[in-house]
């Protein structure tokens, strides 16, 4: 097995712990693996989540009022350890968990702090998301602020983590996810600007299932990994039975 194999992990729509749980298992499995000077591939998990807001380390405590008011929405309210301030995630919205090595990929002029690292890592997701848009004559770009944007409105959140170079959390790219529920928030702490969707600046319906091989297409290219699919016997491998998962085939 090449040292930059990602596996795709497809799933389904999946509650946010439960994705979370997901994530903490093979980050644990990468971190066993380092010091045991083990082999193991680097995952790409890809699912929508169940209607929810979640908060990053940079947001502001939000107050029992306010979480209540969002639950009373319909969604759910998760504090996480992600980086970024509040969003919103939910069906129709294509969420990528990178579970990385970062010393596998990360240039070797990069290498010299994990500061370094973190900032390529971030901007080569932006640049997967910029040649996703770029798929749909969209283009896409950056701004002070992370993520990427169509004009002054934010397509694709990002809120990342890492513990030993070990990537966790990820991306959320609006396909034709409901805008509604991000107009109950100020959308990761940026006053001002707005959010939009594949879906919403085509004028057509732009869904997941179209979408998610293109993402792991330019994912493959800009990490220059060998991109392969999860089979049963991977998922049985790698993660826990109680957590009762299903894989989705691949569009």
């Amino acid at each position: 097995m090449s040292s930059n194999t990602i596996k795709i992990l497809r799933f389904g729509a999946l509650e946010y712990n439960r994705a979370y749980k997901v994530q903490e298992h093979l980050v644990n499995i990468l971190k066993t693996g380092v010091e045991n000077k083990k082999s193991h591939p680097n995952f790409l998990i890809l699912l929508e989540h169940k209607p929810v807001y979640t908060t990053g380390i940079r947001t502001k405590e939000y107050s029992s009022d306010e979480e209540m008011y969002l639950r009373s929405l319909g969604a759910d309210f998760v504090r996480t350890n992600r980086g970024g301030l509040i969003t919103f995630h939910g069906p129709g919205q294509l969420v990528a968990y990178p579970i990385l090595n970062l010393t596998q990929f990360i240039p070797q002029a990069n290498r010299r702090k994990s500061a370094l690292g973190m900032r390529w890592y971030v901007k080569t997701l932006e640049e997967v998301v910029i040649q996703v848009c770029s798929e749909y004559n969209l283009q896409g770009s950056r701004s002070p602020h992370t993520g990427v944007w169509v004009g002054d409105n934010k397509i694709c959140a990002m809120g990342v983590h890492n513990s030993q170079l070990i990537t966790s959390h990820g991306l959320a790219l609006n396909c034709n996810v409901d805008l509604d529920w991000f107009t109950k928030i100020i959308p990761c702490g940026i006053i001002g600007k707005g959010v939009t969707s594949l879906t919403s600046e085509l004028n057509q319906e732009i869904k997941i299932e179209e979408v998610r091989p293109v993402l792991v297409k330019h994912f493959g290219d800009q990490f220059s990994a060998q991109m392969e699919d999860c089979s049963p016997e991977d998922l049985e491998k790698y993660l826990p039975s109680e957590l009762n998962l299903t894989l989705e085939p691949d569009s």
